[in-house]
């Protein structure tokens, strides 16, 4: 809850995410909602720069994706 209440202190961790990304290579699914005005597509393909095998799946809605589609996108990912 901490980086969610401050997010703008994140910012300043992003090289060392990104170098902890490059060097131990974690699995990562990104799940984005193609027409969030806050996370653009662009930020969750950004996450391809440091894990190359991401699975990332930009989704039709917005922000809130899964809390409001979660029944439709679950379904579609599925079939």
């Amino acid at each position: 809850m901490d980086l969610i209440f401050d997010y703008r202190s994140n910012l300043a961790r992003y090289p060392a995410f990104q170098e902890f990304f490059r060097t131990h290579r974690p699995p990562l699914l990104a799940v984005w909602g193609r027409h969030d005005p806050a996370f653009i597509p662009a930020g969750a393909e950004a996450y391809r720069r440091d894990l190359p095998d991401a699975e990332i799946h930009l989704l039709d809605a917005g922000h809130f994706a899964l809390e409001t589609h979660a029944d439709h996108h679950g379904a579609a990912e599925k079939g």
